[in-house]
């Protein structure tokens, strides 16, 4: 990030993405501990990080679980899937609780693997409580695509979340009181609406991460103002959360680099960041709290458990209308169904 970059934003969009930082500590005390036995949950990028530590508690208070991750290269280090789920089993059994914990598997930098996850669900015929859409990707270079055709950051930090909620909706609406939460991130703050670049590439403006998040948090507000206005699906809620400055392992790549940046950032993993389990707070409030439920509006932005203001795309409607024309153009989504059938 330059200095020429920050130089341009506006001093609240700078305020606001800072406030991320906080590291203020937290303990199971400070979420509301809910029963979840007999619900459903599937949550993305399960067996690291974050992720990782909402399912193992999500396990502990008696959800059926699915964990929708991708089989990790071994270069990388990550959790087995299959050692994820042996060890939300026995979290579950520990506390009394005979849970459904599955690993099913999808890659969110391959559309094809969304369609196929998202079908297998759909034709199990089970109801969906609560969708984490947590699955991300740390910057890269901006002209990395998928086989997809798709600038790969984009795709995994947003675009496949985006087919994977419509795709289940009609899963999500048949339960009382359904949630889906959206990891994004404080650094949204930080991102460029410029649909003439959406994809990447060259004269791409601001970095693709911090643009995923953006697109992320104003998809979302468009997504729940879109259901509130549809009477089957009024009572879902949608909401996106910064989990905090977390030390997971978003970082791995970044952290093989070299350089100044990147002895700051090893200092500020070791100094600064949150562990996982107190990142994994913020998923788990937003699909637990009373503040996120159906008594609410929904569309909101959470700064890890306190509820603060997104960036000022997210409440502008014409902004958000065209980002939801733009998606539909390029996951070609009234084609698929996912616009007309759902009445969205």
């Amino acid at each position: 990030m330059t200095l020429e970059f920050l130089a341009g934003l506006r001093f609240v969009n700078v305020f606001q993405a800072l406030k991320g930082l906080n590291n203020t500590g937290l303990g199971e005390q400070h979420i509301q501990k809910t029963d979840l036995q007999g619900k459903w949950v599937i949550i993305s990028g399960s067996n690291n990080g974050i992720g990782l530590e909402a399912a193992k508690l999500f396990a502990e208070w008696g959800a059926n679980l699915v964990l929708a991750c991708r089989d990790p290269p071994k270069s990388l280090g990550e959790l087995h899937p299959t050692e994820a789920v042996k060890e939300c089993k026995r979290l579950a059994q520990e506390q009394g609780h005979i849970s459904t914990i599955e690993w099913w598997e999808i890659d969110m930098a391959d559309l094809q693997t969304v369609d196929a996850f998202s079908e297998r669900w759909l034709k199990s015929g089970r109801t969906l409580d609560i969708l984490c859409n947590n699955a991300g990707l740390q910057s890269t270079d901006k002209t990395r695509t998928t086989n997809d055709g798709f600038q790969l950051v984009q795709q995994v930090n947003f675009l496949s979340h985006v087919l994977l909620t419509l795709r289940l909706l009609p899963s999500l609406e048949r339960i009382v009181d359904p949630r889906i939460v959206c990891t994004t991130s404080c650094v949204h703050h930080f991102g460029v609406f410029d649909l003439d670049h959406f994809n990447g590439g060259p004269g791409m403006k601001g970095n693709d991460y911090h643009n995923s998040k953006l697109y992320f948090q104003m998809w979302l507000a468009e997504l729940q103002a879109r259901c509130l206005k549809h009477s089957e699906y009024s009572h879902i809620r949608i909401n996106g959360v910064h989990p905090g400055f977390a030390a997971s392992g978003i970082w791995h790549d970044d952290l093989k680099s070299s350089g100044i940046s990147i002895r700051a950032l090893s200092l500020l993993l070791r100094y600064v960041a949150i562990t996982p389990q107190q990142g994994s707070f913020a998923l788990v409030n937003a699909v637990t709290s009373p503040e996120c439920g159906r008594t609410t509006a929904g569309g909101k932005y959470f700064n890890r458990i306190w509820e603060a203001p997104a960036h000022s795309h997210c409440q502008d409607s014409d902004a958000r209308s065209k980002l939801w024309i733009k998606l539909d153009q390029v996951l070609h989504l009234r084609e698929r169904g996912l616009l007309e059938v759902l009445g969205l």
